[in-house]
C-alpha cells in the first residue's frame, strides 16, 4: 500500500503545477497519511479518477462513482491488472497525453457494462451497481443455498447449490470464469448466471440478454448472504428477493490505443500460449 505514497505526491505537485487540482477520499488519504488531500467533495464532481492499485481498486472506483460517466485512467500496482491501463512509471505522460487531447488523439473510452441489482427484504428495498458479478452465496459450511429463479418474470428453475453468480461480461474474467462461466467479450451487453458447486442435474451457465430480467428468492430456512463485486452487503432469509438487470449507466475507462484487443489481453494476463 506504502508504495503509492511517493507517487500520489509527486502526481498531485506535477498537476497543480500544471492548473489542476486533485483530492482524494478523507478515508484513504488519512490511512496513507496524505491528510492534506483529503477533501469530502464527491468523486462525479471530477473530470478524471486516477486509480492507483489493481483491479480491486478499480472496482472500488466505479463504486465511488455511484454511476457517473467519469472516465477512470487504472494505473497497475498490483500483479493482475486486468482492467488497469498504465505502468506507474508512464503516469505522467499519459496525463500529459489526456490533458492535450483533440478530436485526432488516440485516446478512446472504454464503455463497460454495470449491474444492477436491488434486494427486497421486510418491505424494505436496497440497490446497488456491480462492474464485476454480484454473487448470493452460504452462510454455512455444509449446506447449500435453494433459490426459485425467475427470468423475464417467469419461473426458470430451483438452484440448489453452494451460490449463485451473476455476472457482466467484464466479471466474465473474474468469479465467474473460476466456476466455469464462459468468458465473454467486454464489448457485449449480458448477464451471465453461473451456479456455483450446483446440487443439481443442470449444471451450466446461462447467458442472458441486456433487455432481460433476472431474480432469485430465497427459499427454506437456510441463510446466504448477498456480495456486490466481492464486497458483502447484506444477508439474506426466506422470502428474500434480489433482482438483477443491465443498468442504464456505465462504467468509462480510459484506453490509449483505438481499439483494445480483448483476446490479447485475455492472452497475456491469463498465460495462454506460454508453453
Amino acid at each position: 500500500m506504502w508504495e503509492v505514497v511517493p507517487i500520489i505526491r509527486e502526481t498531485t505537485k506535477w498537476l497543480q503545477k500544471n492548473g489542476h487540482n486533485s483530492w482524494m477520499p478523507i478515508g484513504d488519504a488519512a490511512a496513507l497519511g496524505l491528510n492534506e488531500l483529503g477533501n469530502d467533495r464527491s468523486a462525479q464532481d471530477a473530470d478524471l479518477l486516477i486509480s492507483l492499485g489493481g483491479d480491486g481498486t478499480i472496482l472500488r472506483s466505479v463504486e465511488l462513482l455511484g454511476g457517473a460517466p467519469v472516465p477512470i485512467l487504472g494505473v497497475n500496482m498490483g500483479t493482475l491488472g486486468y482492467l488497469t491501463e498504465i505502468e506507474p512509471e508512464d503516469l505522467k505522460d499519459r496525463l500529459e497525453q489526456w490533458i492535450k487531447r483533440d478530436d485526432k488523439s488516440e485516446i478512446v473510452l472504454d464503455e463497460r457494462m454495470l449491474l444492477a441489482v436491488t434486494l427486497k427484504s421486510n418491505n424494505k428495498t436496497q440497490t446497488w451497481r456491480a462492474l464485476n458479478e454480484a454473487v448470493i452465496e452460504r452462510q454455512q459450511s455444509g449446506h447449500t443455498v435453494w433459490l426459485d429463479v425467475t427470468i423475464n418474470h417467469e419461473v426458470f428453475a430451483r438452484y440448489s447449490a453452494d451460490g449463485v453468480i451473476v455476472a457482466t461480461p467484464t466479471g466474465s474474467t473474474a468469479y465467474s470464469m473460476s466456476a466455469r462461466g464462459p468468458v465473454v467479450s467486454p464489448r457485449h451487453k449480458a448477464m451471465l448466471l453461473t451456479p456455483v458447486s450446483p446440487h443439481m442435474l443442470f449444471d451450466r451457465s446461462l447467458v442472458l440478454g441486456p433487455t432481460e430480467t433476472l431474480s432469485m428468492q430465497v427459499v427454506g430456512t437456510r441463510p446466504a448472504e448477498l456480495a456486490i463485486d466481492g464486497r458483502h452487503v447484506a444477508s439474506l432469509d426466506q422470502g428474500d428477493v434480489v433482482s438483477y438487470e443491465a443498468d442504464s449507466c456505465s462504467a468509462h475507462f480510459v484506453r490509449f490505443t483505438q481499439q483494445p484487443k480483448f483476446h490479447q489481453i485475455v492472452r497475456a494476463k491469463f498465460g495462454l500460449g506460454d508453453e
